[in-house]
């Protein structure tokens, strides 16, 4: 189960570069917001990585605005898992439990996923969260990390879930978010 206690919430290679070929960009990068604005609502800790920045660039704009101060990881590997600092601060954290959100699912997102469920953690897929250009790579993609044991959510499931009840503090907040 998802709690706010322990889980962490990663967004892999949200990239000005690479956002504009991604299939269905402008909603990927609206739903994604939400999320991670109702991650950092809900104090859910959230790690930022980014592709070789020099070739990708930086996380777009409305990404970085609702994660909220972070130092993102620059990686070149494509599992997240395979760069020493993304490992480290993994580790750092303390969390059982991932929430995955990012580009490009078939290749990022999905090495990620399998490398994170081999090291032991649950680990849930946002899939209103990830995008790829074409869409049998995404389709695909999911597939085979919910075979591999990661379990598929949405961002108004995985933020409900994390508020277990209708009295928590901040659930108005989050109400508006996915309205």
């Amino acid at each position: 189960m998802l709690t706010t206690e322990n889980t962490l919430a990663l967004a892999i290679d949200f990239q000005a570069r690479l956002m504009p070929i991604i299939r269905r960009h402008e909603a990927l990068a609206r739903r994604a917001a939400n999320f991670f604005q109702g991650c950092r609502i809900l104090g859910v800790p959230i790690l930022v990585t980014q592709q070789y920045t020099k070739g990708l660039g930086e996380t777009v704009p409305e990404l970085a605005d609702a994660i909220g101060e972070h130092e993102h990881i620059e990686k070149t590997t494509f599992s997240c898992c395979r760069n020493d600092e993304f490992r480290g601060r993994l580790g750092g954290a303390g969390k059982a439990n991932i929430l995955v959100a990012g580009i490009e699912a078939h290749i990022c997102v999905q090495q990620t996923v399998l490398d994170l469920l081999d090291s032991g953690y649950g680990v849930y897929v946002v899939a209103d969260c990830i995008g790829s250009r074409f869409k049998p790579d995404r389709a695909y993609a999911e597939r085979r990390m919910e075979r591999a044991g990661a379990v598929l959510t949405t961002t108004e499931s995985a933020l409900f879930e994390m508020m277990v009840g209708a009295d928590h503090p901040r659930r108005k907040e989050i109400s508006s978010l996915v309205k």
